[in-house]
């Protein structure tokens, strides 16, 4: 009987370390099929931009006028450094009393760690650049589409610089440490995007932040207008209006259907509606409670990352609440353009000519 069960014992730990072994090949080539995937990207990547940069230097070197198509499409309408833009016959200076904030949601959880190699610090999957007007304390927010084909700056895994080139804009946080360096490149990516704008400032939470910042101010009250959320979450029913906690939040500004094409774009309308949604639950708050952005902003030091000192992301803040005017339809604004499908990945072409003139009304004035 004892030699029944030593066998039974020896076979069960057979099995297991079988088991084992299995789980760590499957996983291994898990890894490995990302690496190769993401290697093959960045050589892609990497050998379009070179291409591009010896046609370019051979342009120069013939003596041709000319540089990529990009860069001639934005020689008008693009800030020349020194805080001026020319644009259909007139020149406009900076806004002195204009900030821009590059705001940042980031599809990771738990504290913002670095990362040694790109691809692992997530990707931006919501884009936001808050234009506040420090003179009123009034804010407009343009929303940037993740999917945006614009210059940015690629890495290989290693953290060697390949070039740069024409991608999805969410991707420019990726090739970065999933921190400052994130941030960094995002901010390049969205200046270079907008015509050369100078931002002022960034912020980046991650999905951590979400029921922190919506549990905070009591919750958001919303009508849920589109289907599919039910599959999350059985109250979020279209047609149902819903005060959102915890969990339910992320679901509503973040859900979306990947088998379908242009659900990134989709959302954005959920998203709209929650900062509409938001900012009033804000403000009742705040009535009750004058420690509330402070303390709010403690508890989300883990899962932020920012270029800017306290009393200048607080300033900001108050900027927004202690605003006259809720953030109606016209102060919130998406870069136009249009929702492309390819046969690998969803698109977003921009409309320059029609963007041009969104930046100068949000950052500029016409210069006498």
């Amino acid at each position: 009987m004892r030699a029944e069960t030593g066998h039974e014992e020896k076979k069960n730990r057979q099995k297991h370390r079988i088991f084992l072994i299995v789980t760590a090949v499957v996983a291994a080539l898990g890894l490995l099929g990302w690496f190769v995937s993401f290697s093959f990207r960045s050589y892609q990547a990497s050998r379009e931009a070179k291409q591009k940069l010896l046609a370019y230097q051979e342009q120069e070197a013939s003596g041709l006028d000319g540089s990529f198509d990009a860069v001639s499409e934005w020689e008008e309408g693009r800030d020349n450094g020194c805080g001026e833009i020319r644009f259909q016959g007139k020149t406009y200076r900076r806004n002195t009393a204009m900030r821009a904030i590059l705001c940042i949601g980031v599809d990771t959880k738990g504290e913002m760690e670095s990362h040694t190699a790109s691809g692992q610090g997530g990707q931006a999957d919501g884009v936001f650049l808050v234009a506040q007007d420090a003179a009123r304390d009034r804010v407009k927010i343009l929303m940037i589409p993740r999917d945006s084909m614009t210059e940015i700056t690629l890495f290989d895994l290693s953290g060697n610089e390949l070039g740069k080139d024409v991608q999805h804009l969410t991707l420019a946080y990726a090739y970065g440490d999933g921190r400052e360096k994130s941030c960094e490149l995002m901010t390049e990516a969205v200046s270079n995007l907008l015509g050369n704008l100078k931002i002022d400032g960034y912020a980046a939470v991650n999905i951590s932040a979400i029921p922190i910042l919506n549990d905070a101010v009591g919750g958001v009250t919303v009508t849920v207008r589109d289907e599919g959320l039910e599959k999350r979450d059985p109250e979020l029913k279209k047609g149902e209006t819903v005060t959102l906690h915890g969990a339910q939040a992320e679901i509503f500004v973040r859900y979306r259907d990947t088998t379908k094409s242009q659900t990134a774009i989709g959302r954005m309308g959920r998203q709209k509606q929650y900062l509409q949604g938001y900012l009033q639950a804000t403000k009742a708050a705040a009535a009750k409670n004058d420690r509330l952005i402070p303390d709010l902003m403690n508890q989300l030091q883990s899962y932020m990352v920012t270029n800017m000192a306290k009393d200048q992301y607080l300033d900001m803040a108050l900027s927004v609440l202690n605003s006259q005017d809720s953030l109606g339809d016209g102060d919130i604004l998406t870069v136009p353009g249009e929702a492309v499908e390819t046969d690998l990945y969803d698109e977003y072409h921009v409309d320059r000519e029609a963007l041009v003139p969104m930046v100068l009304d949000l950052f500029y004035v016409e210069k006498h």
